[in-house]
């Protein structure tokens, strides 16, 4: 028998997964609840769902992934900011019906497993976990040797929340006269990022090291600013006020998702200037010479999420979300749909 025709030999290192497994391990147990049954290393995650505490309890789900900010990650040899992104986007979206983060699960794909970069993702992860105080129950580290460039790897996550079927939040309560209350974002998030590196990298040529007056940082350090984790102060909204409709401003920025928060015959109208933009934004907007309406299709433009509630709550809104610790201003209201347009206003 060949010793070049072993599994280490064609790329796998099945020893070096087991060192990181070791790892991952210890981080996963630290966002552990009472509901989580079993350890890392299972077959399958095992969460306990307490169904007293809801009349009719329904499971939401959503599944995301980081995009290509990853490549500022890789190119700055910075790992453990993105497992935040990650958990992130994927419980942004399911709190925008209500739903309360349980669990987590995180899908990591690389060329080469190495423990201390895996340990430096998963960290990552772990923290997102506890800022949307959900487990980390499981997932997968799988080694793909020829399939990822040296040091690169993707990733997936997998949220699952509880909501009771009563208090679900799908945008069928909002009306016309309803305010809309942004939450101020951390800056870029995770969205648009195939622009920004074309802008920041191939259009300025500047790198990840490059230090950035305007910015009050590096390059990497402000590109690689994590996605906030909204959980608790909409969980606290919907407790304190009357929530009508929410919104994750991910990819297509205000445009595309706020109209996904409320129903067919309304219409949201944002003005510009009712809240105060980061200065990435015009950063990139000047360097890349790039259109208002195409900055305001890609980008989040400083705005993480929106809740849409009515005109009476609107300022309580605001100053719950500021004692969350989150910037918060009112940009809009929603109207009544003309014809088949629902499509957002923006106004000057």
């Amino acid at each position: 028998m060949s010793d070049d025709m072993t599994y280490k030999a064609a790329g796998v290192d099945i020893e070096a997964g087991y060192e990181a497994v070791r790892r991952i391990r210890t981080l996963a147990r630290s966002t552990y609840r009472p509901e989580v049954l079993n350890d890392i290393g299972s077959f399958g995650g095992f969460f306990a769902l307490d169904v007293s505490k809801y009349e009719e309890p329904v499971l939401v789900s959503g599944t995301d992934g980081v995009g290509t900010k990853l490549k500022v990650a890789f190119m700055a040899n910075r790992h453990d900011t993105v497992g935040i992104d990650l958990v992130a986007y994927c419980v942004n979206d399911i709190i925008c019906q209500g739903a309360k983060p349980l669990f987590f699960l995180d899908y990591l794909a690389t060329g080469k497993v190495s423990p201390d970069q895996i340990e430096q993702i998963v960290r990552g992860i772990a923290e997102g976990c506890h800022r949307a105080r959900c487990a980390l129950i499981g997932g997968e580290t799988a080694e793909m040797p020829g399939f990822y460039a040296e040091g690169e790897y993707d990733l997936a996550g997998f949220a699952v929340g509880v909501v009771d079927k009563k208090h679900i939040v799908d945008g069928s309560a909002v009306m016309a006269g309803d305010k809309i209350v942004a939450i101020g974002s951390t800056g870029l998030q995770s969205s648009g990022f195939s622009l920004v590196r074309r802008i920041v990298f191939d259009t300025m040529g500047l790198s990840v090291d490059d230090y950035v007056e305007e910015l009050e940082g590096t390059v990497g350090d402000v590109l690689l600013t994590p996605t906030a984790v909204y959980a608790d102060v909409i969980m606290r909204l919907i407790e304190k006020t009357p929530v009508h409709g929410i919104a994750n401003i991910s990819g297509g920025g205000l445009p595309e998702n706020i109209p996904r928060a409320i129903r067919n015959d309304l219409r949201p109208v944002v003005r510009k200037g009712s809240w105060p933009i980061p200065r990435i934004f015009s950063f990139l907007q000047r360097g890349g010479g790039v259109s208002p309406r195409e900055m305001y299709r890609t980008f989040n433009m400083g705005v993480g999420m929106v809740v849409i509630v009515p005109n009476e709550a609107a300022t309580p809104t605001c100053e719950i979300i500021e004692a969350c610790g989150h910037p918060a201003s009112i940009i809009g209201e929603i109207v009544e749909a003309t014809g088949d347009d629902r499509s957002l206003l923006l106004l000057d």
